[in-house]
């Protein structure tokens, strides 16, 4: 491909990326604003299509079972609770390593897959709906992770330098990095406002955020250089497939749910108090 063809490729990928932007945003707002069941069911969905995605690179056999799968933990979280997820999460995770290693897969591969792809859109739910001020604190991580992935892509292309992951990512750069963590910074203080605490707080904790969003980004490399894959799939263009879009916000709502439920003073500490 000549210069010219590869610089009108990328200015191509980029109107659709933020052309899907467009679309999504408002649509993710609007069911983390509703949350309930209306959330419920599209992390459910958003379950089922991440399963179908790894199915395909994974090469499973039987996807159906997987897209069945992955979203029980959801609708068991809002019905049952959070203990009752968790169970239903490793259960169904272990039903289809079983069932994939009667047809020749690895075992262990499948399970960490399916819990990968079911723990991403519970998170969601759970942080949304969680014994805090939920609401506050999916919309604003959301934004959040926004920022830093936009930080990441315009500091990497406009500065470059050298890769932050050779091995996982060709494309993304320590710079890319850096300029995410300072993006999702400058979000803090207005973070702080709207929870009215000192600035300080959301200004550190927005770029630890950033920085567990940028490994969840990594992950997904990985995970697609594992399966010799450039995109989950194809669904989203721009962006490639579901799990493409949500590797870095799946992050942040896991660590999140794990931080806010392990250390139960956090959310008040960050003024998201229910």
């Amino acid at each position: 491909m000549t210069q010219n063809g590869s610089y009108k490729s990328q200015r191509s990928d980029l109107t659709k990326r933020w052309v899907m932007a467009l679309i999504m945003i408002p649509i993710g707002l609007l069911l983390v604003w509703l949350g309930g069941w209306y959330l419920a069911a599209a992390c459910a969905i958003g379950a089922g299509i991440m399963g179908a995605e790894w199915s395909r690179m994974a090469g499973y056999p039987y996807p159906w079972v997987v897209v069945l799968a992955a979203g029980i933990p959801v609708i068991v979280f809002g019905t049952a609770g959070a203990r009752a997820s968790v169970f239903a999460l490793w259960a169904v995770s272990v039903a289809v390593a079983v069932i994939g290693e009667r047809a020749n897969k690895n075992f262990l591969q499948t399970l960490m897959g399916v819990l990968y792809i079911g723990a991403i859109p519970l998170a969601l739910f759970v942080l949304r709906e969680g014994e805090w001020n939920g609401r506050a604190a999916a919309l604003m991580l959301m934004g959040m992770v926004w920022a830093s992935d936009s930080g990441a892509f315009f500091t990497g292309r406009h500065f470059g330098g050298p890769l932050l992951s050779p091995k996982d990512s060709p494309n993304k750069t320590w710079s890319g990095a850096i300029g995410a963590i300072i993006a999702t910074s400058l979000c803090g203080p207005i973070a702080a406002y709207i929870v009215d605490v000192p600035a300080f707080r959301w200004i550190v904790f927005a770029g630890l955020l950033s920085i567990v969003c940028q490994y969840g980004d990594l992950i997904e490399s990985r995970i697609k250089r594992f399966f010799g894959t450039k995109d989950a799939s194809g669904l989203l263009p721009g962006h490639g497939g579901l799990m493409d879009r949500v590797d870095g916000l799946g992050a942040v709502c896991v660590v999140s749910v794990i931080m806010f439920t392990v250390f139960p003073d956090l959310p008040v500490f960050m003024g998201l108090e229910a």
